[in-house]
């Protein structure tokens, strides 16, 4: 990874432990819209989960189905705790053998130790990948023709993956795709995409593009915050409410199963002096000094303002008089997500 991280650098990207920047926030929200960002994607790890029980050592644990996903797929997934709180969020898909859980790089090492308590005498064995392979987000209105450009392969279909080369591509949306490829490659893959027309683009352009997606990433400032309903899980395909038991199971089938739900998660617009933060609380009249929410991922768009997740209350949603930190903080305006809410 070493050699990754020094090529980054050498091509004027500034390292801040996982946060990668090229400087320009502003021009990277922008040029989403009319073209396509390549985000070295450092803070993000992979767990590969490899042996011949691999499917039913997941689908015992995770929230979705993965006895049932099939070759080429991907799915969102979570690992949530007893009381059904979700402990990490992660992209899931099928590798030759076994699989590849993409989660956030803060969590990544408690939960390589937790999820390695479960292995018991299931014939399978877990490993952080995170250094020997590296992960290019890839977004904008322009994906597919970057891509064609580059002589690589855009899935069919969302949440499907295609494989070439070496290079494994993951859909994840019309406008976004996240490239698996042996960290030794990265670099030459990297000038591939850029001669292709991809603009280079920091860690806050990805969360941008996944804060508009209506994606969360669960990180160590909301681990065990939420109930995986309340971050729109069941809407981006995450939960099957089919399957048998898994940790947090039962709490995840009552919030279905008996009653409305009271907290569901939003994208917001914030205009603040300094730039919220994930975990941060949200208060509304109705609630008083008490919080009605948090923010889960937040991104600049480099005049100021920021766009963001936030699970909130829905009563205070719907009254549009929520603030951040404070009764009195900074105003939150809802903005529209790429799928309806209930």
């Amino acid at each position: 990874m070493t050699t990754w991280t020094d090529f980054l650098s050498g091509e004027g990207a500034t390292l801040d432990d996982n946060f990668v920047s090229f400087g320009d926030a502003a021009a990277e929200a922008a040029a989403l819209a009319t073209g396509t960002l390549a985000v070295p994607l450092l803070h993000l790890g992979l767990v590969q989960s490899a042996g011949p029980d691999s499917a039913a050592y997941l689908h015992n644990l995770f929230s979705n189905d993965v006895n049932k996903l099939p070759a080429g797929s991907a799915q969102w997934n979570s690992f949530n705790s007893p009381k059904g709180r979700m402990l990490a969020s992660f992209l899931l898909w099928r590798e030759e053998d076994g699989h590849s859980l993409l989660m956030s790089a803060d969590i990544l090492p408690a939960m390589h130790k937790k999820l390695s308590m479960y292995i018991l005498r299931s014939k399978v064995k877990l490993a952080d990948e995170s250094a020997t392979r590296a992960l290019i987000g890839l977004a904008g209105a322009k994906l597919g023709a970057c891509l064609e450009a580059a002589g690589l392969p855009f899935p069919a279909a969302d949440m499907q993956e295609s494989l070439a080369d070496g290079i494994r591509i993951v859909r994840i949306g019309a406008e976004a795709a996240i490239a698996v490829v042996d960290a030794d490659a990265a670099p030459d893959l990297f000038r591939r995409i850029r001669a292709a027309g991809a603009i280079p683009a920091g860690t806050n352009a990805w969360h941008l593009a996944m804060v508009r997606a209506g994606v969360p990433l669960v990180t160590s400032a909301t681990q065990e915050e939420f109930v995986a309903q309340m971050l729109n899980y069941d809407l981006i395909g995450g939960i099957s409410f089919q399957k048998g038991c898994y940790p947090g199971q039962e709490i995840v089938a009552r919030t279905k199963y008996l009653g409305k739900l009271k907290k569901r998660m939003y994208r917001v617009s914030i205009a603040a002096e300094s730039a919220p933060t994930a975990g941060a609380d949200l208060y509304s009249p109705a609630f008083g000094d008490q919080s009605a929410g948090k923010l889960v991922n937040v991104a600049a768009l480099g005049d100021g303002s920021f766009e963001a997740l936030a699970v909130m209350q829905n009563s205070c949603a719907e009254d549009g008089d929520v603030h951040l930190g404070a009764p009195d903080g900074p105003a939150l305006a809802v903005l529209d997500l790429p799928y309806a809410l209930p």
